[in-house]
């Protein structure tokens, strides 16, 4: 019975081996690809972080680029506000110009009638004023008119040339001047002209002087007293002696 088992025994236990052998190579199969997914899932995985990752930064990338964009589009905002504010200004400005154009236009048609009355109000000035320098100051009214007649010279040069005449003609009557003239006869003579107030004569060898006489358009002479006056006063003007007071003979002012 014992040789019956134990021959028995032998092929049961060397099938047994077997199984349990094939079950283990079974198990190692098992487990190698169980490994093996596990790493194929950590391959995917670690793949799958990545592409997560770079999605991430790529988000990111947008998002900054888009806070970059928004703020120029609100500084653009800002921006096209205030020039929209300058040029509404420039248009109000356009039209208060187009206005001044206008009045411009006007007042150039206006100036030049103006300017030729007052040369004329001036040289009707020069032929009643006292007759000092009378061929210069008919020559620069004459040079002022042929000015005013030349379709070149514009509008406020031909103002500019009248107002200059005038301002001469007020400097006049503002200084002492002295010049030599010749007289009727043909006596060259030292003239002083004290502003407005008079014109006077002396010859050259200071014995003989004059004044002029408005009412009656002549020279009328001087007594001897009045030789030494004029001739400090031809002084005075020409630089030679400070300024001083004079006693000088003047018309007396209508009542």
């Amino acid at each position: 019975m014992f040789k019956f088992i134990k021959n028995v025994s032998l092929p049961v236990l060397f099938c047994f081996s077997l199984l349990v052998s094939a079950n283990e190579t079974n198990v190692e199969v098992n487990m190698e690809s169980i490994l093996e997914v596990g790493r194929e899932n950590q391959t995917l995985s670690a793949s799958s972080q990545d592409k997560i990752d770079q999605t991430e930064r790529q988000t990111d990338k947008i998002v900054n680029e888009y806070k970059v964009v928004n703020k120029q589009v609100e500084g653009l905002k800002l921006y096209n506000a205030q020039k929209r504010i300058q040029i509404q200004a420039q248009l109000d400005l356009m039209d208060k110009l187009d206005e001044q154009l206008v009045q411009v236009v006007v007042m150039q048609r206006q100036i030049p009638p103006l300017a030729q009355k007052m040369l004329e109000t001036l040289e009707t000035f020069i032929n009643l004023d006292t007759p000092f320098r009378s061929e210069e100051r008919k020559a620069r009214v004459d040079l002022v008119r042929s000015s005013l007649a030349k379709p070149k010279v514009t509008a406020s040069e031909q103002v500019r040339q009248v107002l200059e005449a005038y301002n001469i003609e007020a400097e006049y009557g503002r200084k002492i001047d002295t010049y030599e003239d010749k007289l009727a006869d043909g006596t060259v003579v030292n003239i002083l002209v004290i502003g407005r107030i008079g014109m006077f004569y002396q010859t050259k060898d200071e014995r003989t002087s004059g004044r002029w006489d408005n009412e009656t358009g002549t020279w009328e002479e001087l007594p001897g007293s009045y030789r030494k006056p004029i001739r400090d006063g031809i002084r005075m003007a020409k630089k030679l002696a400070p300024t001083d007071m004079l006693l000088m003979p003047v018309v007396k002012g209508e009542a």
